[in-house]
């Protein structure tokens, strides 16, 4: 762990890898996540708009996290803002699974000093690498009056984004995020000029679980053309406790799935219908097979959360031991608009 002491206001920058942190492991070879946090904020080459402390988590792809790397960062950041010098904190971040530890942060952050979530879409040795830029514009939102109470957020090519509904849109664009539900948060310009729009709302935080929590399997299984209740029996047999089913349209499967659904509803398996669509919410329609019927056979519906957020949200209230009732009655209110 690397850590630069500072005394005095400051914005803690808590660096886990990712592009931002990545260069070519050979010449023309696979890039992977190898700089320092020390070596990512040196990278800016402009000065900060305010004092950091620098603390490397760990370097890795965020590809590779799992939700109890996910629990840690959140760990990391409630011992970081401990400190009442803290004004924010900036965790720089793969893309890939931004959208998933961002939200997780949101559901247990319970501090008005905002944590915003920043990465790049190009290399740290690429010709022209994002990350400076981006790295450089979190810390302005971090350490900004007008972004506390804000809860997390997510800064990324100049537009802040709430952590709820936040999701990567683009494979390769630096515009690589958007939020059809939830709208943005604000903007930030190069120059670090912070403006936000109103303050999104804030619902009260969920607990973090402890070291030794258990950690029970959620897995997510798409509907498709075709598609029958092979995979979702394959998650049951390996012990899931939860799953997160992503439908087509306003949330729909067919009859085999659905009826795989109820004997997993009826074993006491949590299972949360999401959405493969880009926007708008699960809304329990048709039958034969669709959202009506998933929703008769015990299903919970995701409201405006789509898979890889309601898979974070079903994975924390399972490792809480919260029960169904009240899981189904947690995704009704964070599933819709506040």
């Amino acid at each position: 762990m690397t850590v630069t002491e500072l005394a005095g206001p400051h914005v803690v920058l808590l660096a886990t890898g990712g592009t931002i942190s990545s260069r070519a492991s050979a010449p023309g070879g696979a890039a992977v996540a190898s700089d320092t946090g020390e070596q990512v904020f040196a990278s800016m080459g402009v000065p900060a708009a305010y004092a950091v402390r620098v603390v490397d988590v760990f370097r890795k792809g965020s590809y590779l996290l799992t939700v109890d790397d996910m629990i840690a960062i959140c760990a990391r950041i409630r011992e970081a803002l401990t400190d009442p010098q803290v004004l924010g904190v900036v965790v720089t971040h793969g893309t890939d699974t931004m959208e998933e530890t961002a939200y997780l942060v949101d559901l247990v952050h319970d501090d008005p000093r905002p944590v915003v979530f920043t990465g790049a879409q190009q290399a740290a040795d690429s010709d022209f690498p994002d990350g400076p830029g981006n790295l450089s514009r979190a810390i302005a939102v971090a350490g900004a009056r007008q972004a506390r109470g804000s809860g997390v957020l997510l800064a990324f090519g100049g537009t802040i984004f709430p952590a709820a509904g936040v999701r990567k849109s683009h494979t390769t664009s630096l515009k690589a995020f958007s939020n059809p539900d939830f709208g943005i948060a604000g903007r930030v310009s190069d120059a670090g000029d912070v403006r936000m729009q109103q303050a999104p709302s804030r619902l009260a935080p969920l607990l973090l679980p402890g070291p030794g929590a258990v950690s029970p399997r959620v897995d997510l299984i798409a509907a498709y053309p075709g598609a029958d209740s092979t995979l979702l029996r394959a998650s049951l047999q390996a012990g899931a406790a939860g799953i997160v089913l992503q439908g087509t349209g306003t949330g729909n499967a067919n009859r085999e799935i659905c009826r795989e659904v109820a004997d997993a509803a009826a074993a006491g398996v949590v299972v949360v219908t999401s959405t493969r669509v880009e926007a708008g919410a699960v809304v329990p329609r048709y039958g034969d097979g669709g959202g009506e019927d998933l929703r008769a056979a015990g299903a919970i519906s995701a409201g405006l959360l789509r898979p890889s957020q309601s898979l974070v949200l079903l994975s924390l209230l399972l490792r809480l031991g919260v029960p169904k009732a009240r899981i189904e009655a947690v995704f009704a209110h964070r599933g819709k608009l506040p």
